[in-house]
């Protein structure tokens, strides 16, 4: 018996490194996942990777940033389904400004990482809650960033976005506190990622340098909590800002 047996997952930006790694540990312990990404492609692969594991995964193609994609893959999940009980808000990055001063960035330097990483929680997350009060059980884990706490040079539009995040995760998780729903954030340090792995080695040297653990994180210790996240093991725990830091965070 897997924990997740006859739950299902809507897991956003699943065609990316840890949004599949938390796929594959949900699909593992018995979940049926949808997973929502913005590339066709890459949210194929995901979706085949899955069902070659025995995974029972489908596939919504959207922005996450755009209602419609919320609504639609909501819908697909209950047509298929009958029920949704984990949301993994997962997708997210930076955006085409997203490195500079904010001297030297334009007005609209905010609206690509707002709408990826944090419209993206909000609409997913608005369109799930009517279906899981209805059965008074859900587990919303929103995946913000340790930016989103202590805020990183260069990086307004990332670690406003990301903040905004945490914000949505406190607020919602005490709008729901009193029914079945627990919703909970994590915040990761560097995890050696694609984007990370295409930076300049000073640029990691740096990010790597202030963590007491002396090594970014990987994908599968990302998974790993939100596994329990996800789980009905999180009980007792909303609202809450999970880090997965490596000793970096100061609060």
């Amino acid at each position: 018996m897997g924990r997740f047996d006859g739950q299902t997952a809507i897991i956003t930006g699943a065609g990316g490194e840890i949004g599949f790694a938390a796929a594959a540990r949900l699909g593992a312990e018995g979940a049926s996942i949808t997973v929502v990404d913005f590339h066709k492609e890459r949210g194929d692969t995901a979706a085949a990777r899955l069902g070659e594991a025995g995974v029972d995964a489908r596939l919504a193609v959207g922005d996450v940033g755009d209602p419609a994609t919320a609504e639609e893959a909501v819908q697909a999940t209950i047509d298929a389904w009958g029920r949704i009980d984990i949301l993994i808000n997962n997708a997210g990055g930076g955006g085409t400004y997203d490195y500079g001063n904010i001297w030297e960035l334009p007005t609209d330097a905010l609206d690509v990482s707002f709408r990826s990483n944090f419209m993206g929680a909000f609409n997913f997350t608005r369109a799930v809650a009517p279906q899981m009060m209805e059965q008074d059980y859900g587990r919303i884990v929103n995946v913000a960033s340790v930016a989103g706490k202590e805020g990183n040079p260069q990086r307004v539009p990332y670690s406003a976005s990301k903040a905004a995040v945490i914000g949505l995760t406190k607020s919602v998780g005490k709008e729901l506190a009193l029914t079945g729903i627990r919703v909970n954030c994590i915040t990761p340090a560097v995890v050696m990622t694609r984007p990370n792995r295409e930076l300049e080695q000073r640029e990691i040297d740096y990010m790597v340098q202030k963590i007491p653990m002396g090594r970014t994180g990987t994908v599968e210790e990302m998974a790993a909590m939100v596994a329990w996240l996800s789980s009905k093991e999180c009980s007792f725990s909303t609202g809450a800002i999970f880090d997965v830091s490596g000793g970096r965070a100061t609060h």
